[in-house]
């Protein structure tokens, strides 16, 4: 198996460090964040990507490392957002934030 299967995945995938310094960007998040630079943002602070209130809601996150998860509605796609902390044995390394395309109605099944 190719160990970048990132870079095709039909989701974008963003991962910051520690610091929140964006260092890896699939295929779908550059053409995502196209208008605001793509690829060029790889070297740059998150929280300059993002207006208040996000900016502040962004930096929340580093501080409490935890997971948050919402769902957005952009040009007519409905997608669900995972922004989702990593750790490197045990060190907090950053957040891996997942949007993933969702249709409009999903389905939803109680398993138990």
């Amino acid at each position: 198996m190719n160990e970048d299967w990132t870079w095709e995945f039909p989701a974008s995938i963003t991962v910051t460090d520690a610091d929140g310094v964006i260092c890896v960007m699939n295929q779908a998040s550059r053409e995502t964040f196209k208008a605001d630079g793509g690829a060029t943002l790889i070297g740059t602070d998150v929280l300059a990507c993002h207006p208040e209130p996000a900016r502040t809601k962004t930096a929340e996150l580093y501080q409490r490392r935890k997971p948050n998860h919402y769902t957005i509605q952009k040009a007519g796609q409905k997608k669900i957002i995972h922004q989702i902390p990593w750790y490197h044995e045990g060190v907090f390394a950053g957040f891996v934030e997942m949007a993933i395309p969702i249709p409009e109605d999903l389905p939803h099944f109680e398993r138990g």
